[in-house]
């Protein structure tokens, strides 16, 4: 992970003005056009407010206006070091750990977690896939199954959430919950993010067999006979990225709901997209309220 500890953290942040003045530059600047009075303006800090005014005119500007800090009560300072512990763990931060780390209640330390998420989401983005690409789905959530005699007659993925991924060899990943395992609802995924001609490797599901229909060099291995690999075509990669995200999850968060599990999604794909070059996990992050 980054070389960014959590002694330098501090070193850099170690009041809620230097953490304003960081969300200030990163924003806006410090030197700007006045959108006000249009002079070129230096904007200095307002003393005991977080805004910053312009030399001219005394427009003010809050570099938190727009984002999740604006309305919260919480300092600028745990938001920041919330955000470091998110860009620094590998398996994901629980609300109770937030709780425990920055001494609010449950409730805010929730609320934290849950709008940092959201950004780790929409930072990373979605890119167009080319090369060789692995599909799979996944089943996540539910319940135990049902241990009586007739228990062999319920279904294993009984209350589960279907999860499809896509990734590329040696580059990013991406996930979407979806409700049925269709050669619809792949198509639709398919035709929106891989271009045309890639490579791509499966298993057997016959939700993909409209792949080399469609123009794409499809390959299959196949796991009910215990073939994992298949010439270059093989789903290790993306069934790692599966066998990691549930350990994490199982170990961290014990559960997760359907409804905010593409959250989560998001944060373990940030993560991994972001693997090599974790030193811009907590920049980029920053970067993005």
């Amino acid at each position: 992970m980054s070389d960014f500890t959590v002694v330098d953290f501090f070193k850099r942040f170690p009041t809620d003005d230097y953490c304003l003045n960081h969300l200030m530059e990163i924003r806006f600047g410090t030197s700007f056009e006045c959108p006000k009075c249009k002079k070129h303006s230096r904007f200095t800090k307002v003393q005991k407010r977080p805004v910053y005014q312009c030399q001219w005119c005394a427009h003010q500007i809050s570099p938190m206006a727009g984002t999740p800090f604006e309305k919260s009560r919480t300092p600028l300072q745990k938001w920041f070091y919330a955000m470091y512990l998110f860009t620094t763990s590998r398996h994901g931060v629980p609300a109770k750990e937030l709780q425990r780390q920055l001494g609010v209640t449950y409730k805010t330390a929730w609320r934290m977690g849950h709008e940092i998420r959201k950004y780790m989401t929409n930072v990373d983005g979605d890119n167009q896939y080319g090369g060789h690409v692995e599909m799979d789905e996944t089943f996540m959530g539910g319940r135990k199954r049902n241990r009586s005699p007739s228990y062999k007659r319920e279904s294993p993925f009984k209350g589960k959430t279907i999860v499809y991924g896509m990734v590329e060899r040696d580059g990013k990943v991406q996930t979407y919950v979806i409700d049925k395992r269709t050669r619809k609802t792949i198509k639709k995924h398919v035709d929106a993010k891989v271009v045309a001609g890639t490579v791509i490797s499966t298993d057997e599901a016959p939700c993909y067999q409209f792949l080399e229909k469609d123009g794409f060099e499809h390959g299959t291995v196949c796991h009910e006979h215990d073939e994992w690999v298949n010439g270059i075509h093989h789903t290790n990669t993306i069934e790692g990225f599966w066998s990691r995200l549930k350990n994490s999850i199982r170990g961290t968060h014990i559960h997760v709901s359907k409804k905010y599990l593409p959250n989560y999604l998001g944060e373990f794909e940030y993560r991994y997209n972001m693997r090599k070059s974790p030193k811009w996990m907590f920049e980029r992050l920053l970067g993005a309220f």
